[in-house]
């Protein structure tokens, strides 16, 4: 089965230095070996600074574009992991092993099976 590792965080500012950017980094490069290592990656990312989005919305048939993040949220969105693993208990034991898990969250859910609708145009 495939699983989405979706990991938040609390915004943690950008105006670290390059020092202290390395440092946090450190355990999530870690990681990011572990889950290789394990054979159940598939994919994985980071994501850009929450800055950076852009929401997209139809309401009544009007494209409304919001750049940023759409709401005040206390955790946000950062990178995310795609994990093929034999059961929902392995692909928790990764979430609970990657490092936002003592400061944000990591959030496994199944990816459905079927036909996709990305396929069907």
């Amino acid at each position: 089965m495939t699983y989405m590792l979706l990991i938040y965080t609390p915004d943690i500012g950008r105006d670290r230095t390059d020092e202290e950017w390395a440092q946090m980094a450190e355990p999530f490069m870690a990681y990011n070996e572990y889950v290789k290592a394990s054979g159940f990656y598939v994919d994985g990312a980071p994501l850009a600074e929450l800055s950076t989005a852009t929401t997209v919305r139809l309401r009544d048939g009007k494209r409304v574009i919001t750049d940023g993040p759409f709401a005040e949220t206390k955790e946000f969105l950062g990178g995310f992991y795609m994990v093929e693993c034999p059961s929902i208990d392995q692909a928790i034991e990764l979430a609970a092993a990657c490092p936002a898990a003592a400061f944000g969250s990591v959030e496994v859910r199944p990816v459905m099976d079927g036909p996709s609708s990305v396929d069907a145009g």
